[in-house]
């Protein structure tokens, strides 16, 4: 095994090859209208859970098969050792600070947005990027196209403070980048660290990703409780569905993989869930239609976005999920209650026939 692999700092200008798999049969409705003028209201109803069906869902008990125990006592294998070393950019003052979270390995380094103000606490997102890097660079803050605007910079526009945390292995960290395996732990440590802080509403922090981002965030979601929601945008239902090039362990070792999969532990998720991605090639959509199928906890929804792809289905909807987040202000997470608007009742019922079938 080498030293280490220099890998480029990932580009999020680049619209990678996104890995397709053939649809299957199982995936028999799509609950998303193909008008593009009532994308968002069906966005909006999906997750729109304020009745006593979705409260009963959210508060059932739920067979859970941890990936933490899962993993406890498993030591994973790298078939390589990469890391970037690319400097973390200065982020422009008054936007985002560059601060230093404690994660398992050392201080790695994360952008935060600013709050609106300083006398309150104010809801907070994790958002973990796609590329296989781990790092951070200037996209957050870089003028980005309606069809790939990768930025997230949707939350904090809508004042909510938002935290995007580089990885080991990123940036010079200390480590090697794990492909989905030690980075979970640093998510979590970057929640934990992003509560903390005294702008913070501690009982309101999501974690949100796109594409393998979206795939990392599903297995931190599925190892822990912290979230108040999560939006997992075109991720994959197992890591090995990636380009082998790109992994740093062997994906036909069948315990490497699994634990690297998050289809394999959808009933660990306690905390609401939103599965979302675009339609139209290039999509994981097959990869989220594999999901739903495989799925019976009654806490993850899967939002397909029609005529979409991976990229710009994230114009649509971010802004969205933000008007989730500011409007969540309950005991627990709910979309759209004041909202009683002809479009908005016909989607409820949607949403009231999905529950009935948990």
């Amino acid at each position: 095994m080498s030293d280490f692999v220099v890998l480029p700092r990932w580009d999020a200008r680049l619209k990678y090859n996104v890995r397709m798999k053939v649809q299957n049969d199982v995936f028999q409705s799509q609950l998303c209208l193909s008008h593009a003028g009532i994308l968002t209201i069906v966005l909006c109803a999906l997750a729109a859970t304020p009745f006593k069906e979705a409260h009963a869902a959210q508060s059932a008990p739920h067979k859970r098969s941890s990936l933490v125990q899962a993993r406890a006592g498993f030591v994973t294998h790298l078939t390589t050792n990469k890391k970037t070393t690319d400097p973390v950019p200065t982020p422009p003052a008054g936007v985002l600070s560059l601060v230093n979270y404690p994660a398992p390995l050392g201080n790695f380094p994360a952008y935060i947005s600013a709050p609106p103000t300083t006398d309150k606490r104010y809801p907070a997102i994790v958002w973990i990027a796609g590329g296989f890097d781990n790092g951070i660079g200037d996209t957050p803050w870089t003028p980005q196209e309606a069809d790939n605007d990768q930025s997230a910079s949707a939350f904090r526009e809508a004042g909510i403070v938002t935290m995007y945390p580089s990885l080991r292995g990123g940036n010079n960290n200390p480590g090697y980048i794990e492909s989905f395996y030690g980075e979970v732990e640093d998510v979590l440590a970057a929640a934990k660290y992003l509560a903390q802080q005294p702008f913070v509403d501690p009982k309101r922090i999501y974690l949100g990703g796109h594409s393998t981002g979206g795939t990392l965030v599903l297995l931190a979601d599925e190892s822990t409780d912290l979230f108040r929601a999560v939006f997992s945008f075109g991720p994959v239902a197992r890591a090995s569905e990636y380009d082998d090039a790109s992994l740093t362990f062997d994906s036909s070792n069948e315990m490497e993989n699994r634990l690297r999969s998050p289809i394999s532990f959808l009933d660990a998720i306690t905390s609401p869930t939103y599965v979302i991605e675009g339609t139209a090639d290039p999509s994981n959509i097959a990869a989220v239609n594999e999901l739903e199928a495989a799925n019976s906890n009654p806490r993850i929804h899967f939002i397909p976005i029609d005529d979409q792809t991976h990229f710009s289905e994230l114009a649509i909807s971010t802004p969205m999920v933000a008007k989730w987040i500011t409007g969540d202000s309950g005991p627990y997470f709910r979309i759209g209650a004041a909202d009683n608007t002809p479009a908005q009742t016909t989607a409820k019922k949607v949403i009231k026939k999905k529950a009935k079938r948990h």
